[in-house]
């Protein structure tokens, strides 16, 4: 009776972490949806702050506006399920991104921005790709490096806005990236990234080869 009971809590629990998983899936395939759309629509990197709440709205949705910035903070987090600590590749990046902002905001110069966004998506899917994924100093300044860049762009739409709504900015895209990271970060992981011989391997390389493919349409047009 014992395994009997313990088969079925174990059957409940793992079919609730599908689901939990299925959710994180169908939130990121809504995000990408909404940034494709905004992609077509046109919508203004520049935005007219005024107050703390479009403040804050403003930081959840520019991450996801820019298709290119999105796929890059899942591909981190899709690569950092390989690791036991991966997580703190996703904090890494996240923190990098805010300090990209304030960056931006002492008006310090970094230059190519949206070239080097481009280039760490390409990497990023090329590393998704791999057969042996990089180690984790190598996947954390990579990270670092795509989150100073992420955060001095977004940056872009918050000049001249006040203390107030400048902080809640703040606390809205980070809310966002690290929600997005460790969603991606969970998906990676119950698909078996972690082990050698991982368990859709297949998938992960269509995902990263769709990342590259990607990041190379931004780099040509932030070339030309």
């Amino acid at each position: 009776m014992f395994k009997t009971k313990f088969s079925e809590f174990r059957a409940s629990g793992e079919f609730y972490t599908l689901k939990l998983i299925h959710r994180h899936i169908g939130a990121i395939a809504a995000l990408i949806l909404i940034s494709l759309l905004s992609s077509l629509s046109g919508t203004p990197v520049k935005h007219t702050i005024s107050n703390y709440w479009e403040g804050f709205l403003w930081g959840l949705a520019d991450p996801v506006i820019s298709l290119n910035c999105l796929v890059g903070i899942i591909a981190i987090g899709l690569l950092s399920s390989v690791f036991v600590r991966g997580a703190v590749i996703a904090g890494c990046f996240v923190l990098a991104a805010v300090l990209g902002i304030v960056i931006h905001l002492f008006q310090l110069n970094l230059p190519g921005t949206e070239i080097a966004l481009a280039i760490s998506t390409i990497l990023f899917g090329t590393m998704l790709m791999m057969p042996n994924q990089p180690n984790l100093i190598v996947l954390a300044l990579v990270g670092i490096s795509a989150g100073l860049f992420q955060g001095y762009a977004d940056a872009e739409s918050i000049i001249g806005a006040g203390m107030i709504p400048l902080i809640a900015y703040i606390l809205g895209i980070t809310l966002t990236l690290f929600v997005v990271a460790m969603s991606a970060r969970e998906i990676g992981v119950a698909m078996g990234m972690r082990e050698i011989n991982r368990i859709l391997p297949w998938k992960m390389s269509i995902t990263g080869f769709a990342f590259c493919a990607i990041g190379i349409v931004f780099l040509s047009n932030s070339i030309i």
